[in-house]
């Protein structure tokens, strides 16, 4: 399964609850579990970035997961495609 690497920061309506964010993010990961997706770890941060999330699955329903969760306003994200080093070995061989 693909590996993504989700950014989050949080909105302002956001950081006015974030004593909920693990909440909501307990929400998101039912929500990503039912679409099949595999949360691999979450991450609060201090930083750039508010929260690292790690999932793997397909990306139809990574995207359309990540569309519902912006739909709800608390964070805004940035999402991107990981590789493994397997991956990267395959890619690097094609040159």
């Amino acid at each position: 399964m693909p590996t993504f690497i989700t950014l989050a920061n949080f909105t302002e309506q956001g950081a006015r609850s974030i004593k909920d964010s693990p909440d909501r993010f307990q929400a998101y990961k039912q929500l990503a579990e039912a679409a099949g997706i595999t949360v691999k770890s979450v991450h609060w941060t201090e930083g750039a970035y508010d929260i690292v999330l790690v999932t793997e699955g397909p990306e139809d329903a990574v995207m359309a997961t990540a569309l519902k969760m912006a739909q709800l306003g608390n964070v805004r994200t940035q999402t991107l495609r990981g590789y493994t080093e397997k991956e990267m070995r395959g890619f690097a061989a094609k040159l």
